[in-house]
């Protein structure tokens, strides 16, 4: 169904994209995923022609949109994008979003336009939201609001750019179960993401892009457990790590739990898990600001890895100080209680010290 050959396109002296080539089937759930800045939002755009390619061609069975007698409005009519922002028109309650486009463009009744209309609210379950104004709305509801008005015009192809980007865990899984609803509906899904547990469970296939291209596409299963190239390795290891770096004793826990407990839903660990981490995260780096830096701000580096093999959380903490292991002032000092509740969780602990840094490693 979309063909697309040698596409480039420059800013300035910066190639974002270089050459990419890709084939997507008609009803096929494409997810794109990449590092940032590797043009996924570019080429997405590119493709709904809301930025215009140096070269190559974009083929929608048979038809090169990227011609220059290309009417693009014609184009857009079959083809819905859904942005990071929701992009709602502020002055016009939710029903009059929805049908402003099918009204005018595709010149449908007033009563065909909001019957539809309904339909759609209730696919996105909002029936009750449909003469709210959109500041009236949660984020999360407001996209799903861009969603039905998408849908409106009844698509053959819908490109989702960061639909979720904006929106806090249980907004964005509200969306997502949406997204989820329309594959497998004969609509042809194009979704950049970063939610990669989404992409593994939904998504017929994955593009990854690097170096402005398709740099390796595959099934879920193939290209997550399995990548061929190099760059794409690093990537799927990188998505079994996730990194701290404390330089401030007002550090935001709260932001670091959240990302904790995405990381714990990414690799499909349940909530014991999630809590045993978020647990013995805190109270370490509690132990070690008390003793190391008290009067200063902090040094230090926490790495999470997944092991996905036996399932195995490793903690690693670094800290520039003199010598510090917190399970040694714990051995001396049964009543803190934190301590011993990590101490009771940890399966194995190790303690390194070289050239004034304290590596602490545990194995939960």
């Amino acid at each position: 169904m979309i063909r697309i050959d040698n596409l480039t396109k420059c800013f300035g002296p910066a190639k974002i994209l270089n050459g990419i080539h890709a084939s997507i089937n008609k009803g096929e759930c494409i997810a794109i995923i990449g590092p940032s800045g590797a043009g996924k939002s570019v080429f997405l755009r590119s493709m709904a022609l809301l930025e215009k390619p140096d070269s190559g061609t974009i083929l929608i069975n048979g038809k090169d949109i990227t011609a220059k007698d290309t009417d693009i409005n014609k184009v857009r009519e079959k083809m819905g994008l859904v942005a990071q922002g929701f992009n709602l028109f502020s002055h016009l309650n939710v029903m009059n979003n929805i049908t402003l486009a099918p009204i005018q463009v595709r010149k449908q009744t007033k009563a065909q336009a909001e019957a539809h209309a309904m339909e759609l609210l209730a696919l996105v379950g909002l029936e009750e939201k449909a003469y709210a104004m959109p500041s009236e709305l949660s984020g999360g509801q407001q996209q799903r609001i861009a969603i039905a008005r998408c849908l409106a015009m009844d698509p053959d192809i819908i490109l989702f750019d960061e639909p979720t980007s904006a929106l806090d865990p249980v907004m964005t899984r509200e969306v997502l179960s949406i997204i989820r609803k329309l594959s497998g509906r004969g609509i042809t899904l194009v979704i950049v993401t970063h939610e990669m547990d989404f992409a593994r469970e939904t998504a017929d296939r994955v593009f990854y892009l690097d170096e402005g291209t398709v740099y390796e596409e595959g099934k879920p299963a193939d290209l997550f457990k399995n990548p061929v190239r190099e760059k794409t390795r690093a990537f799927v290891k990188t998505l079994e790590t996730l990194r701290f770096t404390i330089t401030s004793k007002s550090y935001d826990l709260v932001a670091m739990n959240a990302r904790i407990d995405w990381f714990c839903r990414l690799h499909g660990l349940d909530s014991r898990h999630n809590y045993r981490i978020q647990l013995a995260v805190e109270e370490l780096i509690q132990e070690i600001f008390l003793h190391c830096f008290n009067a200063i701000n902090p040094d230090l580096d926490l790495t999470v890895e997944h092991f996905s093999v036996n399932n195995e959380i490793v903690l690693i903490f670094k800290y520039r100080w003199e010598l510090f292991n917190p399970f040694d002032q714990q051995a001396g000092h049964q009543d803190n209680l934190g301590m011993t509740l990590v101490t009771g969780m940890a399966r194995s602990f190790d303690f390194e010290y070289s050239d004034g840094i304290n590596k602490l490693i545990i194995k939960l």
